[in-house]
């Protein structure tokens, strides 16, 4: 037992070895974890994962320097990783949930006209929506398109119009 302190140290006077190790170790952790979480955190990102990856790093990081107790400090983790696991599986039956923690799609443009007040809500000017007609549809005009989206997860959706 007192190897492991000498590997691991203790506190916050962690020689380098000691924290190269507890990195080491914690960066297994951070990948079990985040397999635990399912594959949604590595592709798809709402605001709700987005959220939880961050503060999964900020109570790992205090592992690795020593300024929490390294198994307190996992222990959290775990925490933090089962709850969203729990809400993520109950917000898939439950769309207020599934709202208030993912958001929903707002609509940018309909019918030929521009919502300004979604494109303010969203910080998105015409030139940002006609960028992404470019990128995505490969035209520099509205014209043949149905629906613009902001999706939940942050990016726009371009619909063509059924001609």
């Amino acid at each position: 037992m007192h190897t492991i302190y000498d590997l691991f140290g203790q506190g916050q006077n962690l020689t380098s070895l000691q924290m190269s190790l507890r990195a080491i170790v914690i960066f297994f952790i951070a990948l079990i974890l985040l397999r635990y979480t399912g594959m949604r955190v590595f592709g798809i990102k709402s605001a709700f994962d987005t959220c939880v990856m961050i503060m999964l790093g900020a109570v790992l990081a205090r592992a690795v320097v020593g300024a929490s107790p390294f198994i307190a400090t996992v222990a959290a983790s775990a925490a933090l990783v089962v709850v969203h696991r729990l809400i993520a599986r109950i917000s898939v039956s439950n769309q207020f949930l599934s709202h208030l923690v993912k958001g929903k799609p707002l609509s940018l443009y309909k019918d030929g006209i521009l919502n300004d007040k979604n494109l303010k809500r969203c910080a998105l000017s015409y030139g940002d929506v006609i960028e992404e007609v470019r990128i995505s549809m490969s035209q520099n005009n509205l014209d043949n398109i149905d629906e613009i989206f902001m999706e939940r997860t942050g990016k726009i959706s371009v619909i063509r119009k059924n001609n």
